[in-house]
C-alpha cells in the first residue's frame, strides 16, 4: 500500500516550470488531494479503488450546500485537527497536522502555524474553483 501510494503521488508530482503557471492552492491540490480525488475533483484519482469509501466528488460541494460554496466546512474538513469524533473515522489525511509538522520544521512553531492555515486556506479556495 505504501509503494503504492508513492508511485501514484510520484505521477502526480509537478515540475517546477508547471508550479510557476498555476496558482499555490491549486499546485498544492495536485500535489496533496489529486491522487484520492483526481486531477479534476470528481474522486477518481488512483488511489481511489484502495480506500474503504471513495473519495468525495469535489465538484458538487456548492451544488449540494444550496448553490453556495461551504468554504469553513471545507477548510475544516481539510485541516481536520478539530474533527468531531461522534462524526466517525476519517480515511483523509488530517492536513493540518501534515503541513503544521513539516512547516513547523521550517518556521517555527509560530510561523508554522501560519503557512499551514494558508496552505489549507489556498487549497479551499482552490476548490472553490472545481465547483460546477
Amino acid at each position: 500500500m505504501k509503494l503504492l501510494t508513492m508511485v501514484a503521488c510520484a505521477g502526480l508530482t509537478l515540475n517546477a516550470a508547471a508550479a510557476q503557471e498555476m496558482s499555490y492552492g491549486q499546485a498544492e491540490y495536485l500535489n496533496s488531494c489529486a491522487v484520492c480525488h483526481g486531477v479534476d475533483g470528481t474522486g477518481d484519482g488512483p488511489l481511489r479503488d484502495l480506500l474503504t469509501r471513495r473519495p468525495a466528488d469535489l465538484t458538487q460541494l456548492s451544488k449540494r450546500n444550496g448553490g453556495t460554496f461551504p468554504y469553513s466546512r471545507v477548510f475544516a474538513t481539510i485541516d481536520g485537527r478539530y474533527a468531531v469524533p461522534s462524526h466517525g473515522n476519517r480515511e483523509m489525511p488530517v492536513w493540518g497536522r501534515l503541513f503544521l509538522e513539516d512547516d513547523a520544521k521550517a518556521y517555527g512553531p509560530s510561523g508554522g502555524e501560519v503557512v499551514a492555515t494558508e496552505r489549507i486556506h489556498n487549497l479551499a479556495g482552490y476548490i472553490e474553483t472545481l465547483q460546477h
